[in-house]
């Protein structure tokens, strides 16, 4: 097979193929061999029938065009990954000679991933939350922890929020007690919003045996009628918090003081800060970099990468026992909504994968073995494999796999070259350290298309 690629207009190349008629003979036995399993000759058990037998009977051309329709997307894909073609949507197909006999040539006329050139990819600003936690945050969390051993006592004076009340509620509508907010004996925390903001603004200065009655709005905006309540106050208990020492930190903990106990509650409440952080950093990011981009995005990028984010939500619901369809019930959507609602962000991530390119191709950013190991090493970790199992099993005489795996591993090392060079402030205008943000010394921005490697 001889193969050539020719640029065309419109991000369209050209790859002409060319195959001897000794080599596509191969392909024309095994096109007779499906058709002795097809047809039954006289003589002859189902796949027996040998080809000079089938070409007397049926002709020469029987099995050619069975043939040419195996064979040449076959040819194709070897002259697409022998030129290394970024092909991003189906080819069309024009075979030139070869369909009667002889040797088969065919000319595909493809769509291909456009090469684009940006700037100011080496001067992004962003701004993060504080990955630091304070005095104030770590003392909310110890409070949190004094709480959940704390115990109610009664008390005389109003109720002021965190307070609990025992109330009897009586809720109606138009008229007609409303089932479930009609209730004996229900603990209430004032303050806590999980009925009506009604209700908690009439509790507050409530002290025990106040009769509270008024109305409400309704929480369902299609109803336009007020809601009726009347509440019966029992009994006002505030919670007394236990002492926060040493004594407390071993009943409430593994750690033996309140220092060990704070330590470790400020350095979870960093952990999240700093995940936070890092997961806007990456967030605006992809933002800023999909706005540098001016050019016209193609549909077909477009297209895949709605296509993508559909099989990536039918998995997630898959696993949790959800249909499409009943999901798209939940939500009061069509198949068509959904589609049309994750083409805004499909686009926003094809400008942000062709800036990454562009990227790697201005600053010559390459993978190393080493990162192709790392990237193998993360893929083994989640289908559970080796990183050898892994290529036996799915990249085993499979190249292109493998060169998207490195690809994975370049958009990789270029997300991280742009990302320290991003100035990064908190929204006080204080600058943060890139290394600050790193979780245990990693950092977390896996590559958007690593799971499609194992599809």
């Amino acid at each position: 097979m001889r193969s050539t690629v020719e640029a065309l207009e419109g991000n369209r190349v050209k790859v002409s193929v060319d195959i001897e008629a000794e080599e596509f003979e191969e392909k024309l036995d095994e096109a007779f061999r499906k058709l002795a399993h097809q047809v039954r000759l006289p003589g002859f058990r189902p796949g027996k029938a040998p080809r000079r037998v089938l070409e007397a009977r049926l002709g020469p051309q029987a099995a050619r065009g069975e043939a040419l329709s195996d064979a040449v997307p076959e040819y194709y894909a070897q002259a697409v990954q022998n030129h290394d073609v970024d092909v991003i949507a189906p080819p069309d197909i024009d075979i030139t000679s070869g369909a009667e006999g002889g040797p088969v040539s065919f000319d595909a006329v493809v769509e291909i991933r456009p090469l684009i050139t940006i700037t100011g990819y080496d001067q992004l600003e962003v701004e993060v939350p504080n990955p630091e936690p304070d005095e104030e945050e770590i003392n909310q969390q110890v409070d949190q922890l004094r709480k959940q051993f704390g115990e109610f006592a009664p008390v005389a004076r109003p109720a002021i929020d965190g307070d609990n009340v025992t109330i009897d509620i009586y809720g109606s509508y138009n008229g007609e007690e409303v089932e479930g907010l009609t209730v004996d004996d229900y603990a209430y925390e004032v303050g806590q919003g999980a009925v009506v903001p009604e209700i908690d603004e009439q509790l507050r200065g409530s002290k025990a045996g106040d009769i509270l009655e008024f109305n409400a709005q309704h929480p369902d905006p299609d109803e336009d009628g007020l809601l009726r309540f009347r509440i019966l106050v029992k009994d006002v208990q505030e919670t007394v918090l236990p002492d926060f020492d040493d004594e407390f930190a071993q009943e409430a903990s593994e750690f033996d003081t309140v220092d060990e106990l704070r330590a470790d509650i400020s350095g979870n409440i960093a952990r999240a800060k700093r995940a936070n952080a890092m997961n806007s950093l990456g967030l605006q990011v992809g933002e800023q970099l999909a706005g540098l981009v001016a050019d016209d995005i193609p549909e077909a990028l477009v297209d895949a990468e709605v296509q993508h984010r559909l099989r990536t939500l039918q998995m997630r619901l898959g696993s949790q026992g959800m249909e499409i369809d009943a999901y798209l019930e939940a939500i009061g959507q069509t198949g068509e909504e959904l589609v049309e609602a994750l083409r805004e962000p499909a686009l926003q991530e094809a400008k942000t994968d062709l800036a990454l390119r562009a990227v790697a191709v201005a600053e010559s950013i390459e993978a190393t073995d080493e990162d192709m190991d790392f990237e193998l090493a993360m893929l083994a970790a989640q289908v559970g494999q080796t990183v050898d199992e892994l290529k036996s099993s799915v990249f085993a005489d499979d190249e292109s796999r493998l060169r998207g795996v490195r690809l994975d591993a370049q958009m990789r090392k270029t997300r991280e070259w742009v990302l320290e060079r991003v100035e990064i402030t908190d929204p006080d205008g204080n600058p943060i350290e890139r290394s600050s943000l790193d979780l245990d010394g990693e950092s977390e921005l896996p590559p958007n298309t690593i799971e499609s490697q194992i599809t």
